[in-house]
Parts: C-alpha cells; sequence; structure tokens
C-alpha cells in the first residue's frame, strides 16, 4: 500500500476531516491471518499464537521455544504453571534455582483491532516488557482523532503501528521499538511466560 504517511498530514487537513462523521470501519480480515502478517511485515520470528487474553487484554503473541529449557522441565515433569500465586512465589529469594526456567521467549505482543483506542489499551501494558505493535484499518489513519491523539501516544509508548488496506496488505505507519529487550523477571513477567508456554505447547500438539 502507498499512500502519505498519517503523521505528516497537514493540519488544515485534519481540521477538516474532525468536522467528518467517520464510522469506525471493519478490519479487512480475521485477527489470526492480520497478525500473521504483521509479525512477518515486523520480521518477528517465532511462533504467532492464537489470540488469547493476557492481563485482561485481548492480544495475539509471538513466541519462541527454548528447546533447552524446555527439555529440562520435561524431564523435570514440569508442565506450565498458570497459577499466579504460586508462579509469584519463584521469585523469591530463597527460590533461586528451585524453579523451572523460562521456556519461551516472547518476541512481541500485537493488539488487532478496528479502533487505535482499543488497540492501544491491550499493546501498551506489554511495551515495558518488549516488543508490541497495533494493527489497525488503514482509513482510520485519516482521521482527526488518530493524528492528534494516537500518534503521539504510540511514539511515547514505543508502539508501532501497522495499517491493514482492504486487501489485507499491511504497511507501517509508525516504527517503534523492534529489538531485543533484557526483560526482568518479575511475578508478572514470569506468570505471563508460563501462560504463553502453555499456550505454545497446545499450538504445538
Amino acid at each position: 500500500m502507498s499512500s502519505t504517511p498519517a503523521r505528516i498530514a497537514d493540519t488544515g487537513e485534519a481540521r477538516a476531516l474532525s468536522s467528518t462523521a467517520i464510522p469506525v470501519p471493519e478490519l479487512p480480515g480475521s485477527v489470526a491471518e492480520l497478525a500473521a502478517a504483521a509479525a512477518v511485515r515486523l520480521g518477528w520470528h517465532g511462533v504467532v499464537l492464537p489470540e488469547m487474553v493476557l492481563m485482561g487484554r485481548k492480544v495475539v503473541v509471538v513466541a519462541e521455544l527454548l528447546a533447552d529449557a524446555h527439555a529440562e522441565r520435561v524431564c523435570l515433569g514440569a508442565d506450565p504453571e498458570s497459577d499466579r500465586t504460586t508462579v509469584s512465589t519463584w521469585v523469591w529469594p530463597e527460590m533461586d534455582g528451585r524453579v523451572p526456567p523460562a521456556a519461551v521467549r516472547i518476541v512481541g505482543v500485537l493488539a488487532v483491532a478496528r479502533h487505535w483506542r482499543t488497540a492501544l489499551a491491550s499493546a501498551v501494558p506489554f511495551a515495558r516488557f518488549g516488543n508490541a505493535a497495533a494493527v489497525l484499518p488503514s482509513s482510520v489513519a485519516f482521521t482527526h482523532d488518530y493524528l492528534a491523539n494516537c500518534l503521539p501516544r504510540v511514539r511515547r509508548y514505543g508502539v508501532s503501528v501497522l495499517l491493514a488496506d482492504e486487501e489485507c496488505d499491511l504497511s507501517t505507519d509508525v516504527a517503534g521499538r523492534n529489538e531485543t529487550v533484557p526483560v526482568e523477571d518479575t511475578a508478572t513477567t514470569r506468570w505471563v511466560n508460563e501462560l504463553v508456554y502453555e499456550q505454545l505447547l497446545v499450538s504445538a500438539s
């Protein structure tokens, strides 16, 4: 898709757009289809998991299995642990060396939505831990709301924005952070890692 990036539309154009009521567009494809295309576009290598709920947000996680850690867990009989209370004890100092290793690496988290506010509400919490991106219908990029309110927020949080046209072709409107980010081992990150590990094994079966 070739078009003028929304972020460089002039103020006069934005004011003109703001006076016209624009309905929230439909997504041009399924969440799974758009997420898979977005992962390729972003260069995220890993398994694109089905949409899941993490920390109360609907997201698509791209993750890769850490073969050595997974093999160790299989030998120990350490299945994925989805109980948050149990996992919260794993970061206690006295548990050092006594808990199973993290068996997946989360490459990035995608939020596919019709409206940018919905997408950002889902993606931003994960931007603290790694790469995050939003996938939106291309028509939202030329609304005043997107120009005035979405773009400053995605730049602030380092979230990438991909736009999907009617043919499901994706273009990058905002390139956010896209790198390997060291993740602090906290009760929350370990719990999320276990949920993703569980989903990855289900998807592989």
